[in-house]
């Protein structure tokens, strides 16, 4: 068992074996004792530990992880040994006899010590080795040429960093980042420094005694570049400073997205969720038309997880986009929620093929019985006011309801039923009640369409019909509907109430002569035909040639065909059908 210990090198923490950390102390005091004398030596030091920090991080996974005697080795392999080893000439006996690597890649970073706007002529000279005049001949020839170069010059501005460290500098001319190197570097610069104000001294001088004579061409040159240098650089920081506002702002809204769309599906899904352990008014119909069968909360589950895991990566990539420092959720959490996600869109559509499937079947139950309506007798028709169950006589509102009766059995109430009226040679009227319902076999549609229950009342010689049929809860939403069908005897009579407008039908079909703009008036039953006997015009015969299926004038226009109509006029489309109405101001 070895023990580690905790260092700092170059402000990065580190866990190293002890063996390892005493190995590599003695390496730096070699390095610092080789470069007593050398100008710069607490730069070239800096950056010297700054590089084995880097190499160190390339070859740990993670913080936790220790640096060994293998790694510091590996290290050391590529930095090079000191010039000098006069602390202790048998530390390094133990030394692998491995050389430095000679083929270092290149790096790309903008050359900003000799630029002129920012830098990226001078770094691609670096990259590709040749004089950063031809960059930027080739950068005049893309503006004033094909026009893109402005374009991919901000690119590239944008994209490519500025190499700021010693170690950065290097690999930019695709140099090995090791001791030689940084110590060269180093020194170069201070040589420039050097350089630069003897140069300038001396050119302080020359002006002094030469100033009537010469102007320092160069001074000038160089003051204009430092002056097109500071216009650029401040152009580039106030190009930055808006890519960083909009960059931000849309994190804000990424974050307000993300997080009100997954408070709404929070909200919803315990909505749904509820539904078979509290009483929610007016949500018991998420549960009716559930025919799949799977639990109302699971399906809540499949539906929170397969959008809601979207918007909290949006929500998440939000937040990275704000807090640069943000630590990841790790790839644990990416990856359970990955499988979530998948298994939920799985689940969601198993729920929507067995769904699909519950109405894969339609089948119908008919059962016909005679009403005691003579030719002589007039039929009066209408929608009974009794135990009507709040229906306002109109099958498209209000059309269904949830209601527990008194044996505690929940049964679905529904006013999706239509009036049909037919002629007969028969002496006396009859009524058929035809009932329809969905499933996945013939045999269960048909047990769904028989389950359904109709009442109607004949007294005297009104005819009463309930505005719903009920049928067990159980049967969900099966696309059950009812079909009440009047065979009228020839030359009787009938009166429909205007509570049966809504329910019959906009045109004719399958042989129906009663249409919902006949109600409130007398109807002379003929041979597949009727007579309006109180109409404006007496006899005025309303047959199917001439049921107004086209109807133009000044008020607008009017259609009505296969059981739907469409009306245009000043208020507006106004469209109609068995199933679905539509109005458009």
């Amino acid at each position: 068992m070895n023990k580690t210990v905790n260092i700092n090198l170059a402000g990065i923490f580190f866990h190293i074996d002890e063996d390892a950390y005493m190995k590599l102390q003695r390496y730096l005091e070699a390095i610092k004792h080789s470069f007593t004398d050398s100008e710069g030596r607490s730069e070239i030091i800096s950056d010297i530990e700054a590089r084995i920090a880097e190499l160190f991080n390339e070859r740990l996974k993670n913080e936790k992880q220790v640096v060994r005697i293998k790694e510091l080795d590996e290290v050391i392999a590529i930095m090079g040994q000191p010039e000098d080893y006069l602390i202790d000439d048998d530390i390094f006996e133990d030394e692998p006899n491995q050389k430095p690597k000679n083929s270092v890649s290149k790096k790309l970073y903008r050359d900003t010590e000799n630029s002129y706007i920012s830098g990226v002529s001078s770094g691609l000279g670096h990259y590709f080795g040749i004089d950063a005049i031809w960059i930027r001949l080739a950068w005049i020839l893309l503006i004033f040429g094909a026009g893109t170069g402005i374009l991919l010059y901000i690119l590239l501005w944008i994209l490519v960093p500025e190499a700021k460290t010693t170690a950065e500098k290097i690999m930019m001319i695709g140099e090995p980042v090791n001791i030689s190197n940084i110590e060269k570097q180093i020194k170069d610069g201070f040589e420039n420094v050097s350089s630069t104000v003897s140069g300038v001294a001396k050119s302080v001088s020359d002006s002094v005694s030469n100033a009537a004579k010469n102007v320092d061409l160069k001074k000038q040159s160089n003051k204009i570049k430092s002056t097109s240098k500071t216009f650029f650089d401040t152009l580039a920081d106030i190009v930055m400073l808006l890519l960083k506002v909009l960059a931000k702002f849309i994190g804000i809204l990424l974050i307000f997205i993300g997080a009100a769309m997954l408070i709404a599906l929070i909200i919803g899904v315990f909505s749904l969720g509820a539904v078979n352990i509290i009483n929610i008014p007016d949500i018991n119909f998420i549960e009716m038309a559930n025919t799949g069968g799977l639990p109302i909360w699971l399906l809540s589950l499949f539906l929170f997880f397969a959008v809601g895991i979207p918007f909290f990566f949006l929500f998440y990539l939000g937040l990275k986009i704000l807090i640069t420092n943000l630590k990841s959720i790790g790839k644990i959490a990416k990856f359970s929620l990955l499988g979530l996600w998948i298994i939920s869109i799985i689940g969601l559509s198993i729920a929507g093929i067995r769904q699909a499937n519950e109405h894969a079947f339609n089948e119908s139950y008919t059962k016909k019985v005679e009403l005691p309506i003579t030719k002589t007798d007039t039929l009066h028709v209408k929608m009974s006011s009794k135990n009507n169950r709040g229906f306002n006589f109109n099958r498209y509102d209000n059309s269904f309801k949830i209601i527990t009766n008194k044996d505690g059995t929940k049964m679905l109430y529904t006013s999706n039923i239509r009036i049909m009226v037919k002629s007969t040679t028969d002496t006396l009227a009859s009524i058929a009640i035809e009932k329809s319902a969905d499933g996945n076999n013939y045999d269960k549609a048909m047990a769904r369409a028989i389950d359904i229950n109709y009442d109607y009342e004949l007294n005297n010689n009104t005819l009463l019909l309930n505005p719903f049929f009920t049928t067990n809860a159980k049967n969900k939403f099966s696309g059950q509907k009812t079909n009440i069908i009047l065979y009228v005897p020839i030359n009787n009579v009938v009166y429909f109430n205007n509570s049966t407008s809504s329910f019959l039908n906009t045109s004719s079909r399958n042989d129906n002569i009663v249409l919902k703009s006949y109600t409130n008036h007398y109807l002379k039953i003929l041979d597949d035909d009727i007579i309006c006997s109180d109409c404006p015009e007496e006899g005025n015969k309303l047959n199917k040639t001439e049921n107004q299926n086209l109807k133009i004038n000044n008020d607008g226009l009017e259609i009505n065909a296969n059981d739907s109509s469409i009306k245009i006029n000043n208020n507006g489309i106004e469209i109609k059908s068995d199933d679905v109405e539509i109005n458009i101001n």
